[in-house]
């Protein structure tokens, strides 16, 4: 706004100048031939001093304006300083982060690993123990099926034998034979 009131404030006379200086070529027609006239040196002459004045009175309002201004933009550019800084050494850290990225998913990798083969170990055990019971429960129960067949086995083969042996008595005793084991049983129960 000052600007635009300094401006204005120079360039009135220029304008004023200009306005007289076409008046003058009107009037006559040897004016505007003549050269340097003596009016004209009061008006640069005006000029200056007014030029001049207007320096003088703008000076500090000026000045103040462009410290103002300076002073902000210095601020501008220590806070900008500051941002860059600030941005700087996060990327610093990023960047170390991002070093230590590929040492942390190595870890984490191996971790895995670690745990993946702790686990297949654990598997393994738990399998084998187990087979190991179903081999045993296996053999406990053969042994069972293979002690219920034997004794399926020698109770058929005492039957036949018996059924045989009950045959062959029949056939070859005779009636004193059972007169004989009849006598023979009661004095065992009667002596007794």
């Amino acid at each position: 706004m000052i600007f635009g009131l300094t401006l204005s404030v120079l360039l009135m006379p220029a304008v004023g100048l200009c306005a007289a200086e076409s008046g003058h070529g009107e009037g006559s027609g040897e004016s505007g031939t003549k050269g340097w006239v003596a009016t004209d040196t009061y008006r640069v002459m005006n000029f200056v001093v007014l030029a001049v004045g207007l320096i003088i009175l703008l000076r500090k309002p000026l000045s103040q304006v462009l410290k103002s201004r300076i002073a902000g933009i210095q601020d501008q550019l220590s806070e900008l300083e500051g941002k860059k800084k600030k941005a700087e050494a996060e990327l610093a850290e990023y960047n170390e982060k991002l070093a230590h990225l590929d040492k942390e998913a190595d870890r984490i990798v191996t971790e895995y690993i670690k745990q993946g083969d702790e686990a297949k170990t654990k598997i393994l055990k738990e399998a084998a123990l187990a087979a190991q019971k179903l081999e045993e429960q296996a053999k406990k129960n053969i042994e069972h099926e293979f002690k219920l067949a034997k004794e399926k086995l020698q109770s058929e083969i005492f039957e036949k034998a018996l059924a045989k042996a009950e045959d062959l008595i029949r056939d070859k005793i005779t009636t004193e034979d059972q007169d004989k084991l009849v006598e023979e049983y009661l004095n065992k129960v009667v002596v007794r």
